[in-house]
């Protein structure tokens, strides 16, 4: 067991992380500015609230609970929810703040939340990657303030890796868009549309890629970092997503709608796959995302869903084991 020290414990995020870990046996010191009513909080964890941006705080607190771990997901968490500068400051403020502390507290595990808009899509100028899927290696162009800020979070923790050496691990992860459990049940999301919503109308999800992630997942997810640091190199980012798109169509039919001249980038997203590689956690830490929205959704979706009907049809064709001739099997 260990004792995690989360901040932002009261976000729609950072309260299934919370559940998460403590249900996994871990210690959870939750930190926010505002709480959640004790009813709500996970048997054994605690919540201390605060302003982590007020000189000395964080460090204080972190100190003051002598964690194992940190878990860094404060910040304002939605695009232009705020002045651009506000957005900006704050973000990058409590990024460093929190990881300085932990740092010079010495804190063994020290984890920053990112976000996949670090990869400047959406932008007004028009963007396209070098390729689908999105992975860790593509460039990062952020155009907002809030994407930006996320970036810094992931160089400020690399900046500390440089500078420690091994003698304390860092990593940052970017989580999808994040559905939180109530939000399978109908609850709106963080751009005010049901799942319901944004399955039947593609135009809703498109903005975002179609991605998406459980916060459960995202839970477990990082259990299984705080696990592995110690044996994977310093300072990695991770994507968090789940392994399909909030698509009940192939992308390869959508993207070419919706990001102009992405039809030759993306016809090879075939059936449920998505447009976010989640690889480089699967093959360094072991994790895979057990929910999808196929799974979650109360009550299920009962429109057309022709990406699953497509993945069936290519599952039938490719049996498990088999593969065409002069192909090469690869690790999914």
């Amino acid at each position: 067991m260990s004792r995690i020290f989360v901040t932002g414990g009261s976000g729609r995020l950072g309260r299934s992380v919370v559940a998460g870990l403590t249900d996994a046996g871990h210690k959870v010191i939750s930190v926010d500015r505002d709480a959640v009513p004790e009813e709500q909080l996970p048997p054994g964890a605690e919540q201390y609230t605060a302003d982590l941006l007020a000189p000395g705080e964080a460090e204080r607190l972190i100190r003051e609970t002598a964690p194992d771990a940190v878990i860094h997901l404060a910040a304002i968490a939605v695009p232009f929810s705020a002045p651009e500068d506000v957005i900006f400051s704050t973000n990058t403020r409590l990024a460093y703040a929190v990881v300085s502390a932990a740092t010079d507290a010495g804190v063994p595990k020290i984890v920053t939340a990112s976000s996949p808009t670090a990869l400047g899509y959406g932008s007004p100028a028009g963007w396209l990657p070098p390729s689908f899927p999105l992975d860790e290696r593509t460039p990062p162009k952020p155009w907002n303030a809030y994407a930006l800020s996320k970036l810094i979070a992931e160089q400020t923790v690399q900046m500390f890796a440089a500078a420690q050496g091994e003698k304390i691990r860092y990593a940052a992860f970017r989580p999808c868009y994040v559905i939180s459990p109530e939000e399978w049940e109908g609850a709106l999301t963080q751009q005010g549309h049901t799942v319901r919503e944004r399955l039947l109308d593609p135009a809703l999800s498109a903005p975002a890629q179609f991605n998406y992630v459980d916060a459960r997942d995202v839970a477990e997810f990082l259990d299984v970092l705080l696990d592995k640091m110690d044996s994977i190199p310093n300072g990695e980012v991770f994507f968090v997503g789940a392994k399909d798109a909030l698509a009940t169509a192939p992308l390869a039919e959508l993207f070419p709608r919706f990001l102009p001249g992405s039809g030759p980038l993306t016809e090879h997203l075939t059936g449920t796959s998505p447009a976010f590689s989640i690889d480089k956690a699967r093959e360094l830490l072991g994790w895979e995302p057990k929910r999808t929205w196929r799974t979650e959704l109360t009550p299920p979706f009962e429109g057309e869903d022709t990406a699953a009907t497509e993945q069936a049809a290519l599952n039938d064709e490719n049996h498990a084991g088999l593969v065409p001739a002069g192909a090469t099997k690869e690790t999914p």
